[in-house]
């Protein structure tokens, strides 16, 4: 007759206790497994946000003034602008080669004409803020960081999107220039999405 390590009566129990255990670990994978899943989600709705808020940021309203130098850019081609034009220390232009030179308080009528804004300006020399040439983690991680964004939070950068006035020129540029890929409520809904959502910054 075979022996066992354990008495007959314990067989049973055990049997038991095996079953609740496995029946309790099963209920926690199942528990886990949603909020896995949300997290997912929120983290790819996040990342689609920004991609979409990219898409703005890089097309020519946007980067012609976040160049990655000292020369603005211009036209839907963004090339270098013409008459030797510098940021400088403020971001307005240095000597006699100043922003509001050209650049008055409203576009000038007319196909091609300067563009204007009471504010026209590049960022200044020590927060450059560029966006040319940036993938969308870079630019996002950029965004991201107070000591590269203009010390903002990000809801302070939301606003900014939202209702600075130079932003919103981007979607009245004057006659002959496109418009960015998005209508601007469309851009700040995209923007904010992407905040709330823990303004995740997509993969490579």
């Amino acid at each position: 007759m075979q022996r066992t390590n354990s008495p007959t009566w314990w067989r049973p129990r055990a049997a038991l206790f095996t079953f609740c255990i496995a029946g309790a670990l099963s209920v926690a994978a199942v528990a886990v497994r949603p909020a896995d899943d949300a997290a997912r989600s929120e983290r790819a709705i996040s990342q689609a946000a920004f991609q979409a808020v990219y898409k703005v940021l890089m097309s020519p309203r946007c980067m012609n003034c976040h160049p990655n130098g000292d020369i603005p850019l211009q036209g839907d081609d963004s090339h270098l602008h013409t008459m030797n034009v510098t940021r400088g220390v403020d971001g307005k232009g240095v000597y006699a080669l100043k922003c509001s030179n050209c650049h008055q308080v409203a576009n000038t009528p007319g196909l091609n004409m300067p563009p204007g804004n009471p504010t026209w300006h590049l960022p200044p020399a020590d927060m450059p803020m560029v966006f040319e040439g940036r993938s969308p983690r870079e630019l996002a991680l950029q965004l991201k960081d107070p000591n590269q964004n203009g010390h903002k939070t990000l809801q302070q950068l939301l606003d900014h999107v939202s209702k600075d006035a130079l932003v919103l020129w981007g979607w009245k540029p004057g006659d002959g220039r496109t418009l960015p890929p998005l209508a601007h409520a469309e851009f700040v809904k995209q923007f904010k999405t992407w905040v709330s959502t823990g303004a995740v910054a997509p993969n490579e």
